[in-house]
């Protein structure tokens, strides 16, 4: 069996959109009995309670998760208000410890999936599980890395499985945490189309501010659904504060949340007249980028005959001031613009590299 073959039927044990909601961290049991009862009063729409129980952190020292006892406290939450329960995993002492407390799904963190070491322990300790596993991507960008996670756990015979789109790591600050990088996550879905993508708005934004826009982003695509860190206290909450909400808050962004239809039938014939006058621009696009390396070509002829630096720190500037520019004289986003001028200008550097 390939992933490819898989059916996949457990997301459809739930409503649509799949929501998955609760802390960041499990800090006590009555923050988590409290958060659970004010989600299924305010959220009722949430099917899955969520809570870190295991927390790996960048440095040392700071707050690592309660450990097991937070595991009591999840069966807790499902025996008093009825919600599926969800945490993460990363080592096979984890898996161990959560499927015996029963929990219902599982996921392997964005650091975990960029390990294949790690991704096969917990693979090996869930094999013959029928329990729900879900794959965030990995903090760097490789598309790779993330789908072999999931061959790994088929290669166990765990078939009930999903993805998370939780954003990648940048070097470059941006309004994100975590860049979402679109494009990564829609190559997933296109081949993948089969498993279940569910968005983490929460790591993509870091903040509580552009959480609802990220979701609906992602709804927009078709998205499975999305998972919210949400906390009875999001200002006092001991890890990730900063892009926790409240239940209530959370409850007013579902009920604002518009799921998509796949279906184009009545305007069809407009969506592909569309589609091919983006095709032909894209056309267009090509052929004037091709132009444009050709004169990148002649450039580096001239700085290879003079002995000139390829790379010129001066022009770079210029270019970014332009892009900026641009941006804002057309109404499109800087850092998009920035994007694509910085990846011809990199192109256009690797043209003149090869003379």
């Amino acid at each position: 069996m390939t992933l490819h073959d898989l059916e996949n039927k457990w997301i459809q044990e739930f409503p649509q959109p799949l929501i998955i909601a609760g802390p960041c961290s499990a800090e006590s049991e009555a923050q988590m009995l409290d958060t659970a009862k004010r989600i299924k009063e305010s959220a009722p729409e949430v099917s899955v309670f969520r809570a870190g129980i295991w927390k790996p952190r960048t440095k040392p020292n700071g707050f690592e998760g309660v450990g097991i006892i937070g595991l009591n406290w999840l069966k807790k939450v499902k025996e008093e208000y009825g919600f599926q329960t969800a945490t993460e995993v990363a080592n096979a002492h984890h898996v161990d410890a959560a499927l015996k407390a029963d929990v219902d799904i599982l996921w392997v963190g964005a650091r975990s999936t960029t390990n294949p070491f790690t991704v096969q322990e917990i693979a090996e300790a869930l094999k013959g599980t029928d329990k729900t596993v879900l794959v965030k991507n990995p903090v760097n960008p490789d598309l790779a890395l993330w789908i072999g996670a999931l061959e790994r756990l088929l290669a166990q015979g765990i078939t009930n499985l999903g993805a998370i789109h939780r954003g990648f790591s940048t070097y470059q600050k941006t309004k994100y945490r975590n860049s979402p990088n679109w494009q990564i996550a829609l190559d997933f879905k296109n081949q993948f189309p089969n498993i279940p993508l569910i968005v983490d708005p929460s790591h993509i934004c870091g903040n509580r501010q552009g959480l609802s826009a990220i979701a609906q982003e992602a709804l927009n695509l078709g998205y499975s659904g999305a998972i919210i860190e949400t906390h009875c206290n999001p200002d006092e909450a001991w890890s990730d504060a900063a892009q926790q909400i409240t239940p209530e808050v959370l409850g007013n962004l579902i009920q604002n949340l518009q799921v998509r239809h796949s279906d184009f039938s009545g305007f069809d014939e407009e969506i592909v007249m569309h589609r091919t006058l983006i095709s032909d621009l894209d056309f267009q696009l090509i052929q004037i980028l091709a132009e444009r390396m050709k004169v990148s070509e002649k450039i580096g002829s001239l700085k290879k005959a003079n002995n000139i630096a390829i790379f010129q720190p001066d022009r770079w500037k210029v270019i970014t001031e332009y892009a900026a520019q641009k941006a804002d004289e057309t109404g499109m986003s800087r850092e998009f613009i920035e994007r694509v001028f910085k990846s011809i200008h990199e192109e256009s550097v690797e043209v003149q590299n090869r003379i």
